[in-house]
Order: structure tokens, then sequence, then C-alpha cells
């Protein structure tokens, strides 16, 4: 390569929109790591999230149809629910709750919950994922499910259903028709019909690829999707931007379908090798082989076939527990997370810049104004009851400021409101951004936090790095960071 083109290379990277970075909550020498997995389904393949789950949707009602269900009328609405979100399954609500668990907006069915009536169903409960109550929308694929069964409460409620069902009884409906679907291939084989329609193909991929395996490191695809379906995938979104003769099998190692995620990195189930283009399998015997494919097993074999364990392997998915949670959790492999929405979020977040501003401007003020009014409401109070350092201002005329100030705050409460109530909306209308629930984390953020070393928007964007990239988690922010004199806030990362 030519000095202008690695220097026309560097600069492209270097002044890269911070749509397309990598961001790092623990970090991640990529020098150290040997081995690199990835899912594919929103990982290395992008669908058109509209579409596929429009039609997962269109599945579900049909099938719900057949049982003599009225849902003629329904239709697919791809701004109801967002990824992050929380299913109540006891109450019939979808929620969006902070990083303590605390909810700060719920709807239920289709109908935002007034926030009187939110308080008073949520006030002393807070989401735990651990509990059955609790359904975590953590990846792109719940939208669909969740989306009919919001429409779905509200026809249970009507009394419109011809069975009398729980919420979570009705849930579970929702989720086994959404599952046969997919058990049975229809939805793929869909897919595989039209992948222009549903498949976002992105031409940097493979060179982000062949720059990780070229620097030494052994790459695998690890997939619950089955064979067929994963060649076509594959071969549909890769091989159009590899070079001439070369197959997306020469960029792995090591290929594993029907993998049975989570099961797959803490149980022990058996492997099958695929000996041909068809899929025919036979028993595993000896040790794995380079740019072998195969079907089932766990984590074990992997490891075994690498020589090497724990955060010397990474691991690349979209799906927060399947993916990152579990690995992280059992085997300690390094953990990468793909939010392909994160891109959408950040313009927005761009976009709204000067209203943000804004609202930082005005919360300072309010923020002197309420700290005014408490030292009058105090100073008042010691005056009145003839306590401790008193001033020569009478009751009655402290009042009278104090009144004057409550009348500024309000006047800027409503200058605050609908500019909050702006900000995120060029994301989600309702929700807002997914990675805050107001003016803290979202629970979503919190999970990203805990169980991703790292976070991104695709894969692709390892390319503005390089396979030797050290990333560095920034100092994290502590609320008594804002106290301290520092000589500005270099090194600080503020909320």
């Amino acid at each position: 390569m030519s000095k202008t083109t690695a220097d026309t290379l560097y600069n492209a990277y270097d002044e890269l929109d911070c749509t397309r970075g990598i961001y790092c909550n623990r970090t991640l020498n990529l020098r150290s790591i040997k081995a690199i997995g990835y899912d594919m389904d929103y990982t290395l393949v992008h669908y058109n999230v509209d579409q596929w789950e429009a039609r997962a949707y269109s599945h579900v009602k049909a099938r719900l149809k057949q049982e003599g269900w009225p849902v003629d009328d329904l239709e697919f609405n791809a701004e109801q629910v967002t990824r992050g979100l929380v299913i109540d399954k006891e109450g019939g609500n979808v929620v969006k709750a902070n990083r303590f668990g605390y909810i700060k907006q719920a709807m239920h069915g289709t109908k935002p919950m007034e926030y009187g009536k939110m308080r008073d169903e949520y006030t002393r409960t807070l989401v735990a994922l651990s509990e059955p109550r609790w359904r975590f929308l953590n990846t792109l694929f719940s939208i669909s499910a969740a989306t009919i069964y919001c429409q779905l409460v509200d026809l249970l409620d009507a009394g419109r259903l011809p069975e009398i069902l729980s919420y979570e009884a009705l849930y579970d409906r929702v989720q086994k028709t959404l599952d046969a679907a997919h058990l049975e291939g229809v939805l793929k084989d869909e897919i595989m019909s039209d992948p222009e329609r549903y498949v976002e193909p992105d031409p940097e991929l493979p060179l982000a690829l062949m720059d990780q395996r070229e620097s030494g490191k052994k790459l695998m695809l690890i997939t619950n999707s089955e064979w067929k379906y994963t060649q076509f995938m594959m071969t549909y979104a890769i091989e159009q931007y590899l070079p001439d003769g070369m197959s997306w099998k020469d960029l792995f190692d090591l290929v594993i379908v029907s993998a049975r995620k989570p099961d797959f990195f803490e149980g022990n189930n058996p492997i099958f090798e695929v000996v041909n283009e068809e899929g025919l399998l036979e028993p595993c015997v000896g040790p794995l082989k380079q740019h072998g494919i195969y079907l089932g097993g766990n984590a074990s074999f992997i490891e075994d076939y690498l020589g090497v364990s724990g955060d010397q392997i990474l691991y690349v998915g979209d799906h927060l527990f399947a993916d990152v949670n579990v690995t992280k959790s059992v085997l300690r492999w390094r953990t990468a997370l793909i939010v392909r929405e994160f891109e959408r979020e950040l313009r927005a977040v761009q976009q709204n810049r000067d209203g943000q501003i804004k609202i930082a401007e005005l919360m300072d003020q309010k923020k002197r104004l309420e700290d005014r009014y408490s030292q009058l409401r105090l100073e008042r109070q010691r005056n009145k009851r003839g306590y401790a350092q008193q001033t020569d201002r009478a009751p009655e005329a402290l009042k009278e400021l104090m009144v004057k100030i409550r009348q500024e705050l309000v006047e800027l409460d409503n200058q605050i409101k609908p500019l909050a109530i702006e900000d995120g909306q060029d994301f989600n209308e309702f929700w807002g951004y997914l990675m805050r629930a107001g003016n803290d984390k979202s629970h979503f953020t919190r999970q990203v936090e805990r169980y991703a070393d790292i976070y991104t928007s695709r894969v692709s964007n390892f390319l503005r790095y390089t396979p030797f990239m050290y990333f560095r988690a920034p100092r994290g922010s502590l609320p008594h960071d804002h106290g301290l004199q520092l000589g500005g806030s270099e090194g600080i990362r503020t909320e």
C-alpha cells in the first residue's frame, strides 16, 4: 500500500463519525485476543427490522386468526415497542426502567399509562429480570411478539378474545405461536426467497474480518441458525464483496450451526460434522478440523480446539443474554455487543444537541432558584419560631419572596417540559432513547455495562480501528466528581 493510500485510510478512520465508533465498558486489548467468535443474525448479517418483524408479526396474526381470534384489524407498528423495554406479564404492561429497576414509563396494552396510575401501580415495585414476571426485550427479534401482545391486551380487556386468559397466559400464547413459525422454517424460507427485501448487506464487513484473520486471530462463526439458512445468508451477505475465488467459509477457522445458545456455552451437547453442502451429518470423531463445519456441540470443544480459554477469546453477538451474558458469566470470555439501532440513536442525540443544551441551561437556573427558595424557607422558619441565628426580615416578607420564586419555577417548568418531551422523539416518539430513561441510564444500558466489554452498531466498525487496538474504558463519573476542582472535565465521563 502506498504512503498516500495509508495516510488516506488513517485520516478517514481518525475522523470517523461517532455513530460508527466502538465504545468500551471494560478495558480490552485486542492484541491479547487469540480468537474471535461471531453470531450471525443481526451480528454479521443485518436485517431490515421493519420488514423482518412485520413478516413475523403477520405469521402470528394469521395463526391466531385460524384459531378464531378477532385480529383482522390489527396492524404492525414498528414504533410501538423497542428493544430494551420490559414486559410485565402480570399487569399486561410494557415498561421502561432505569438502571436501578425503577419504572419511568409504562404502557398498558397500546395506551400510555398516566403518571399517577403508573406511580400507584409501581411505587413499591422494581424490575428484577430474574423474576418470571418480567420479560426483557433484549433482541430485535422481540419486536413482533411484543407488538401484537400489546394489541391483544386491548382485545382481552375489551372481552373480545374467544378465551379467558390471564395477561401472562396471553403472552405465553403469543410467544409459543411465534416460536412455532420459526421452528417450521416458514419465516426463513421467505427471507431466502427474497433476500434483497430483508437483508441489509455491509460491503465493509468482509475486510474487517480479513484484517482480523490475517493478524493471526482465529475466527469462528457460532450461530443458532441451521446449516441451510446459514450457508445461504453468509453467501448472500458476504461473498459478493470477497476477492474472486474466495468463499465466506475461507474467513472462518470453525463454523458451528444449530448451536442452541445459550445452552452451547454451559451445556455438554454432542457435536456432529457437516460433511457436504446439503448438510449431511456424521458423528465427530477426533479433534475438530481447520475450516470445519459442525452442528451442535458446546464451548469446551471450542476451547480444546483453540488451545486457549477465558479472556483470550472474544465473542461478538447481538443478544444480551444468549450471546454476552452467559459467555461472560460462565466462561469468562470477553464480549462485544452489537446494537444496530445505536447509530440511529446517536444521530438523534446529535440532531437535538441544541435542545439538550437549552435543557441544561434551564435546569441550572431551576437548581439555583430551588436553592434560593429553600434558603428563604429555612430563614423564615428560624425567624418565625425564634431559634438559632435570625435575620431582621419578617416572615411575611420572606413568604412574598418565596411566592415570586415559586412562580418563576413554574415558568421554568413550562419551558423545560416540552423540550424534555421532544428530546428522544427522533429515536422513538413515545419511549425516547434506547440508552436513557429520563436523565438516568436505562435498564438496557445497565445490562450492556454489566455484560459487554465493548459495544458498537456493526461488526464493520472494527475497520475504524485495527486488530491490535487497545480499547480503554474512560474514567467513570461519580456524583462527587462535580464538586471537585479538577481543572476541567478532561478524563471524566459525565452523565
